[in-house]
C-alpha cells in the first residue's frame, strides 16, 4: 500500500500497480477488453404478439373519447364473459400486432363517443400507442391502424350501467 500525494492511500500489487476494486463498470470494461462486448448486448430478448397487444389495449383506453375496444361480435362475447364467474376482462380485446425483431404494426378496432371528433381521437390514440409501445418495448412501431367499429350513444351507455339481475 501506498500513500499518494492528496493523503489517500491506495492498494497496490506486487509489481507495483494500482488495485482498482471490482465494479460493474470494471467487469464491463474487462469484457469489452476480452473482445466480449457490452454484457448487455450478449443474448438476445424476444417480446411475445401478447405483449404489445396488452400495452396498445392499455394506452389506446386510457384516450379520452374512446368507449369501448373490439368489434360488435367481440365486444358482446367479452361481455358473456367477463360475467362469468373468475373470467376476466380482456385488454387485448380490439388490439392484434405482428411483432417482428425491432418493429411492430399494431391494428386496433375502437368504438368511440358519441360527439367526439373521430379524428381527434383516433390521432390521440396512434400518438398514446406510438409512446407506449416504444417506450416499454423499444420496438418501432411502424403502423397503427385504426378501425373506428361503432359510436356509443349516450342512452347506450345508460343501459350498459343498469345492473341485468334484481
Amino acid at each position: 500500500m501506498t500513500t499518494e500525494q492528496d493523503g489517500t492511500s491506495t492498494p497496490r500489487t506486487p509489481e507495483g500497480e494500482r488495485e482498482v476494486p471490482e465494479t460493474s463498470a470494471t467487469r464491463r470494461a474487462q469484457a469489452t477488453r476480452r473482445g466480449l462486448g457490452d454484457p448487455a448486448t450478449r443474448g438476445r430478448t424476444t417480446i411475445a404478439d401478447g405483449v404489445v397487444e396488452k400495452i396498445a389495449g392499455m394506452a389506446a383506453r386510457d384516450v379520452i373519447g374512446v368507449s369501448a375496444m373490439g368489434s360488435g361480435f367481440s365486444r358482446t362475447f367479452g361481455a358473456v364473459r367477463d360475467r362469468v364467474p373468475g373470467g376476466t376482462k380482456s385488454v387485448t380485446r380490439g388490439v392484434k400486432a405482428e411483432v417482428g425483431e425491432v418493429q411492430t404494426a399494431l391494428d386496433l378496432e375502437i368504438v368511440v363517443d358519441y360527439g367526439v371528433s373521430i379524428t381527434e381521437v383516433a390521432r390521440a390514440v396512434r400518438e398514446n400507442v406510438i409512446a407506449s409501445v416504444e417506450r416499454m418495448t423499444g420496438l418501432e412501431v411502424v403502423e397503427v391502424n385504426i378501425a373506428v367499429t361503432d359510436v356509443q350513444l349516450p342512452e347506450e351507455a345508460e343501459e350498459e350501467l343498469e345492473p341485468r339481475i334484481q
